[in-house]
């Protein structure tokens, strides 16, 4: 199956199988990459009571560069090092697994970036403080779901997205390997798998992929006809090819992202639920 041109796969192992195989396009023996480089960021917003911390690990081939978020301080020194100059072939054999998702989504950019040809909707972000693109990146996000999503598991816990489905008066069930607790006081689950039975659709990060959650997720949700929506900026396109395999749409975010930057700014979305 394919969308404008550019296979799909059916799941995240045989999407990895079919780019070694050089199904999607060059050989990924002679995509080597050019530059790796981490992107560590911390966030407090004003009027939240809370803060976080991302660590990104980038990966760069050609025009295209491929993500993955990590757990800060837990990529290994040595990796950085050992990406550049790599093939991506390599780098898909990596023993870290943030390294071979982030190659993954390099050799995916590569060849299938984020336009209308190949599949993908334009949503702009206004300029703006962080909390402001924030919010206006959810809507884009939430819009996904369609009117009526029912409860909705929220996996990887972003205030402002809970906070756009509570504007809309969307049940929710929020999920998150660190747990503690939402901005409003709620308790955030920790294992997303227990949750899925008593919910009606499944918002989840990308950051999934890194955390080797994904795929569990994306069974589910093929099996039990579950929309799964995903916004991403780990893997942002990656997940666009497994539109059909239990992923019924997804919001990509490529680096840079939108917390990088006060000025506008631009996010893909593909497929929809209507």
């Amino acid at each position: 199956m394919t969308v404008t041109g550019i296979p799909l796969a059916t799941s995240l192992p045989d999407l990895e199988q079919r780019v070694r195989a050089g199904e999607f396009g060059p050989p990924p023996e002679d995509a080597r990459i050019s530059v790796a480089f981490t992107t560590s960021q911390a966030v407090r917003h004003d009027g939240r009571s809370g803060g976080y911390r991302n660590e990104v690990l980038s990966l760069r081939l050609g025009e295209a560069v491929g993500s993955c978020a990590v757990e800060p301080g837990t990529l290994p020194a040595a990796a950085i090092e050992e990406c550049v100059g790599a093939s991506i072939a390599t780098l898909l054999a990596h023993p870290v697994q943030a390294v071979r998702v982030a190659a993954l989504d390099a050799y995916l950019m590569h060849v299938a970036p984020h336009t209308p040809a190949h599949g993908a909707s334009p949503w702009p972000l206004p300029a703006g403080s962080s909390l402001h693109k924030s919010r206006a990146r959810a809507r884009g996000v939430v819009d996904l779901l369609g009117a009526a999503p029912g409860r909705v598991l929220v996996v990887g816990v972003v205030n402002s997205l809970l906070e756009a489905l509570r504007a809309r008066g969307v049940a929710y069930v929020p999920c998150d390997l660190k747990g503690g607790t939402t901005e409003w006081g709620e308790p955030v689950r920790t294992d997303a798998l227990a949750e899925l039975p008593g919910c009606d659709a499944v918002l989840a990060s990308g950051m999934t992929l890194g955390n080797g959650t994904f795929e569990a997720l994306r069974e589910h949700a093929a099996r039990h006809g579950t929309p799964l929506v995903m916004f991403a900026q780990t893997g942002s396109a990656v997940l666009p090819r497994l539109l059909g395999a239990g992923v019924r749409a997804v919001c990509a975010e490529p680096y840079p992202f939108f917390w990088l930057d006060g000025g506008p700014g631009v996010i893909h979305r593909y497929g929809g639920i209507r």
